[in-house]
C-alpha cells in the first residue's frame, strides 16, 4: 500500500502544523514559518485564501497525520458518512481506532510513522494474536501489546523511558507500559488532533 515517504517538513511548512511530530519539522516551522518553494514567502497564510483551501488543507491535514493515501481517506470518509451520528466525528473515531495510532497513542511509539512500520513488521499483537495492518480497526475491550521478543529492542526501551506522554482516557496503559486495553470509543473531547473535521465534510458533501 503506498504512503508518504518525501520531507516531512515540507508539508509541514505547507499546511502550517507539524503533521508528523518530529524535532525536524518543529526546527523548520520555526526557522521558515511560510510554505516552501521559491514563491513561498510571497504566498503567506492569509492572502487570497479561499473556502476550498481551506477545505482541503483540512482534509491534507488529516491524511498525513494519520499516514492515510487519497482512496484509503475517501474509504474512511464514506464508511463514517453512512453511520448514524456526526460524520465528521465518525471519521476521527474511525482513524482514532486505527491500530497504528492506538500504538502510538499509547506510548509505544514516538510518531505514527513508527508506529505504523513496527505494525507493518509483526511486532504488535491484538488479543494475543499478531496483527500486521495498520489499518486494523481495534474495539473496545482489545488488548494491545508488544511482541514479548520485541520488548528488549533499543527503539522500544527508549520511547518506554524517554517518551512522556500520557494516553488519552479511552485507553487504559497496564504498568509495564507495554500493554494497553481499548477502555472505550474515543470521544471528540478526547481527539486532541488540531482538525476542523467539518471543513472535510463540506469539502467531500461538494
Amino acid at each position: 500500500m503506498s504512503r508518504y515517504t518525501g520531507p516531512r517538513a515540507r508539508i509541514s511548512r505547507r499546511l502550517g502544523t507539524n503533521i508528523f511530530g518530529t524535532r525536524g519539522e518543529a526546527a523548520a516551522l520555526e526557522k521558515r514559518p511560510y510554505p516552501p518553494g521559491m514563491h513561498g514567502q510571497t504566498r503567506r497564510r492569509g492572502n487570497n485564501n479561499t473556502e476550498y483551501l481551506f477545505q482541503l488543507q483540512e482534509k491534507q491535514k488529516a491524511r498525513f497525520s494519520y499516514g492515510l493515501n487519497e482512496r484509503q481517506f475517501r474509504k474512511v470518509y464514506d464508511e463514517a458518512s453512512r453511520r448514524e451520528g456526526v460524520t465528521g466525528e465518525n471519521m476521527l473515531r474511525f482513524l482514532e481506532l486505527r491500530l497504528d495510532n492506538v500504538a502510538y497513542r499509547a506510548g509505544f511509539f514516538s510518531t505514527r510513522p513508527q508506529a505504523r512500520q513496527f505494525v507493518s513488521h509483526g511486532h504488535i499483537k491484538v488479543n494475543g494474536k499478531r496483527v500486521n495492518v495498520p489499518s486494523y480497526r481495534v474495539r473496545k475491550g482489545d488488548v494491545i501489546e508488544i511482541k514479548p521478543k520485541t520488548r528488549e529492542n533499543a527503539i522500544i526501551q527508549w520511547n518506554k523511558d524517554v517518551l512522556d506522554r500520557t494516553p488519552p482516557a479511552w485507553l487504559d496503559l497496564a504498568a509495564d507500559g507495554l500493554t494497553v486495553t481499548v477502555y472505550s470509543e474515543p470521544l471528540r473531547e478526547q481527539i486532541d488532533v488540531p482538525l476542523r473535521e467539518q471543513l472535510i465534510v463540506e469539502l467531500y458533501s461538494k
